[in-house]
């Protein structure tokens, strides 16, 4: 396969879930590809449809929700066409997750070890016990972890521990996604700060694709190449993070980033706090989902939802502002003074 095609190829993802208050979309018509080898961040409020996102690409979407559109292209292969054998290869496999607590995702019962040689026996039953060890013993010395804590059990462990096991668990079949959903959560700034370094090292080495998904929008700007912005279901920019925390367009990634607190000393600004609250996906608002908050909201906000554009080459935005219209005006967007 061409290296410089994608790895991922979303289009048109939508994902429903059916509700007392009738179908409600938690991801509605999300395209964006996750090349070969980047770290690719996914931001946004909670209840954005983050996390709903990233089970979608594994096919974990359980009732009462389901994938309502699009497709899912791996390696040049239609996901959502895949039987449940096919389904069991590719999650473990080819995409791997790290939920965001990983004691209620390792089966307490069992050790690091046996986790490890699990994982490979499942997918690999031709592979020989002698070989299986031999590797589980070469890949946990790298991620950081001695070898006299294979015969230990997840509650034996540290939070960064468990964390580098859930790594370890997609690194052990070569897997060429892992999915990192709010990883960091759980842990001290200073086992963050390892970890963060650690999936750094990880994606240099082994080549590995790595899709982070949080609500920290400061840890994005410290290890992804590119970033997605996400709001209230909908994908609202995307682009090389250096661009987008430089010169962030829509308006809702702008208050993102003013909501961050400063490390300036002389800084006189108050932190900004961005003016109303998510919306409700049962009722979502007509229009663009972000113009009840938006402070350069136009009258057609309301009224036609706006297309993902790309307005620069690789930066990409959900906004009329930057779309021809009858009613554009020009706006200079300041949402912190």
């Amino acid at each position: 396969m061409d290296q410089s095609f994608p790895l991922v190829q979303i289009r048109d993802l939508s994902v429903t879930y059916n509700t007392r208050l009738g179908p409600t979309s938690a991801v509605d018509k999300i395209s964006f590809d996750i090349r070969r080898g980047e770290i690719m961040g996914l931001v946004g409020e909670s209840g954005c449809g983050k996390s709903t996102l990233g089970k979608a690409l594994l096919r974990m979407i359980m009732p009462p929700g389901y994938i309502s559109g699009g497709q899912i292209i791996f390696n040049g292969e239609n996901v959502m066409k895949f039987d449940e054998k096919r389904l069991r290869d590719y999650r473990g496999r080819q995409v791997s997750m790290i939920f965001q607590d990983p004691m209620t995702s390792l089966n307490p019962v069992q050790t690091v070890e046996q986790h490890l040689e699990e994982a490979i026996q499942v997918h690999e039953a031709e592979t020989k016990t002698p070989y299986i060890i031999k590797r589980i013993q070469t890949l946990i010395e790298r991620l950081g972890i001695m070898q006299s804590r294979l015969d230990s059990y997840p509650h034996q462990l540290s939070g960064g521990m468990r964390q580098r096991v859930m790594v370890g668990l997609g690194l052990v079949l070569n897997a060429g996604l892992i999915i990192a959903d709010e990883a960091t959560t759980s842990l001290d700034v200073i086992v963050e700060a390892k970890l963060v370094d650690q999936l750094r090292e990880i994606r240099d080495e082994f080549g590995v694709s790595i899709l982070a998904i949080t609500h920290n929008i400061a840890l994005v700007a410290e290890i992804a190449d590119r970033v997605a912005v996400m709001y209230a279901g909908n994908l609202v920019e995307l682009g090389d993070v250096n661009r987008i925390f430089d010169a962030p367009l829509h308006p809702y990634t702008q208050g993102l980033l003013a909501s961050v607190p400063t490390t300036e000393i002389n800084a006189k600004k108050e932190l900004y706090k961005m003016p109303g609250e998510p919306p409700n996906l049962a009722r979502p608002p007509s229009g663009c989902r972000f113009h009840p908050r938006c402070p350069a909201a136009m009258p057609i906000c309301s009224r036609y939802r706006p297309a993902l554009e790309e307005v620069a080459p690789g930066h990409w935005v959900h906004c009329w502002l930057y779309q021809d219209h009858p009613e554009k005006v020009e706006k200079t967007i300041k949402v912190a003074a």
